[in-house]
């Protein structure tokens, strides 16, 4: 059974409290294109009915195991090692451990299709457009140098690599 929903386990809390901060106040999953997304912000707001329920949601998510994807990407790792370092690795750490003082979450342990999703999400506009959500501008930019979809597959594969060093 497929879930659509990424491995939040383990994740940081300031990045998740974000997150669930941004789908109660309409900034992200409100775009057309995104009814994943829709159904988070509908969760979101029916759930966590103030600022101190998401942060103990987020504390509780954060204290989990972080998870490995069951069966890794297929992609060039020296390919994916040189893109992830030249255009990724500076905010999201060189292991994909994600980075808390810049508000990169980690994306080692992500399966691959979620990291896909959501990448076209920012490279084609449908997340990381709020004038408010900083971060998610950032990406959204960084989201249209990659060059092609093959380059895509082999950074996670080498994403998912790193999880499984770990």
């Amino acid at each position: 059974m497929t879930v659509n929903a990424p491995a939040i386990a383990g994740q940081d809390a300031a990045y998740l409290e974000r997150q669930l901060r941004n789908f109660r106040s309409d900034r992200r999953g409100t775009h057309k294109s995104d009814s994943l997304g829709a159904q988070m912000r509908t969760a979101a707001a029916a759930t966590l009915a103030d600022d101190a329920a998401v942060t103990k949601v987020a504390a509780y998510i954060s204290a989990l195991t972080k998870t490995v994807p069951a069966t890794p990407a297929r992609g060039n790792l020296h390919n994916g090692n040189n893109l992830y370092q030249g255009k990724c690795g500076a905010c999201h750490g060189g292991a994909a451990e994600g980075n808390a003082a810049l508000k990169a979450p980690r994306l080692a342990g992500l399966d691959a299709a979620y990291i896909k999703r959501q990448f076209a999400n920012f490279r084609d506009g449908v997340r990381g457009t709020d004038s408010q959500d900083i971060p998610g501008r950032q990406m959204a930019m960084m989201a249209k140098t990659l060059p092609t979809e093959r380059d895509l597959d082999d950074v996670i594969a080498f994403i998912q690599q790193r999880s499984r060093a770990k």
